[in-house]
């Protein structure tokens, strides 16, 4: 996910977690309940693990049942909420987030920064954890200074990033209990169900990811600062993935999972759309003006930017995946791609400056060391 407010909400985060990070490394990363906050770590034999997380999901599957989603690239599966109504239809649930929808979608009307909010699962290990954190949140009216463990006060402060406002606060005490009674009635057994059947999937996507494409990109990956990571499959997630950098040992990116064993490759190609953020996010601020910048239009580059910096990564590292990343982006953003060669369609439909193009796809080439 690339744009403008969530770029700001995601470095915030991230600076406040790596402070929390530095501060507990002598108590083993462990908050005042004794959970770790991070995901967990990884270790350095084993780089960019396929893996799921289930909170995650869920945390994401309630911002999905509220959120309008119009990006040509859209946050989360087209279909998405209609399709999961179905679901819980047949299987007779009804939870209080479906009583709840309407006055916590009328948030995001009033303040549209909410949707920030979605990075917020990626620094904690299980959603028991965020509730535990959020009940004390809401408790000591969003001050961090309530407790005395440097790890908890931080992750106070990362909530406070997205929910500084009373009515803020107000939002999220009504969405964790509607999530928790979705969880309960439905979501748990969806996505445990989910993850029986997609097993085959994951070992697919794991198998390419190891063997062949983690290779072909470990060097672009360690000469940007992303030595080592989580690749996350995510059930609700579509072509704009998640990313959170702790560090360049430590960086979740979360994916879309693919629907078949035969679709692995789609994983890859989100990651390279994600991991190319940095580049393109430097690229576009040294191509415009301050006051373009203040006027949101390195905003509107972004996302394009993205998915267009993503296949020259491809291009250069992992050549024979650079037509199916460009076709993959083209079905995500609901343009039927060509039979032949897609590259003028895929240029045309993601358009930016040439300036951006010339900037990113210099800095790749550095970055690759000219492979």
């Amino acid at each position: 996910m690339t744009t403008s407010t969530s770029s700001v909400a995601r470095r915030a985060l991230a600076a406040a977690l790596c402070t929390a990070l530095a501060a507990c490394a002598t108590t083993m990363g462990q908050s005042a309940s004794g959970s770790p906050a991070a995901p967990g770590s990884i270790s350095p034999d084993d780089s960019w693990p396929v893996s799921t997380r289930e909170h995650v999901d869920l945390w994401l599957h309630g911002y999905a049942l509220l959120t309008g989603d119009t990006a040509r690239v859209p946050f989360f599966r087209r279909g998405y909420r209609q399709t999961m109504r179905q679901v819980k239809s047949s299987r007779g649930a009804y939870t209080q987030l479906d009583a709840n929808a309407d006055q916590l979608s009328a948030r995001f009307r009033v303040n549209p920064g909410l949707v920030n909010g979605q990075f917020l699962p990626f620094y904690f290990s299980s959603f028991q954890q965020m509730q535990q954190v959020t009940d004390l949140f809401l408790q000591t009216g969003g001050d961090p200074r309530a407790t005395n463990d440097p790890l908890t006060r931080q992750l106070l402060a990362v909530l406070g990033s997205t929910f500084a406002s009373g009515p803020d606060r107000d939002w999220l005490r009504l969405f964790v209990q509607s999530l928790a009674d979705e969880n309960t009635r439905f979501y748990q057994a969806y996505w445990t169900s989910e993850q029986t059947s997609r097993a085959p999937t994951r070992q697919a996507v794991d198998s390419i990811w190891q063997r062949v494409y983690r290779p072909k990109l470990q060097r672009f990956l360690n000469n940007s600062q992303q030595n080592n990571g989580e690749l996350i499959l995510s059930l609700p997630l579509d072509g704009e993935g998640r990313t959170i950098a702790y560090s360049k040992q430590q960086n979740s990116v979360a994916v879309e999972f693919p629907d078949t064993p035969a679709q692995a490759i789609e994983a890859v190609y989100v990651l390279a759309h994600e991991t190319v953020n940095a580049i393109t996010t430097t690229a576009i601020n040294d191509n415009i003006t301050p006051t373009q910048q203040r006027s949101g239009v390195g905003a509107a580059y972004a996302a394009n930017a993205n998915v267009r910096a993503g296949a020259v990564l491809l291009q250069r590292a992992a050549p024979e995946l650079a037509a199916g990343y460009m076709r993959y982006y083209l079905r995500s953003a609901g343009i039927t791609p060509p039979a032949g060669d897609p590259s003028a369609l895929f240029t045309s439909t993601f358009a930016i400056p040439d300036a951006i193009r010339d900037a990113f796809t210099r800095q790749l080439e550095v970055v690759l060391g000219g492979i």
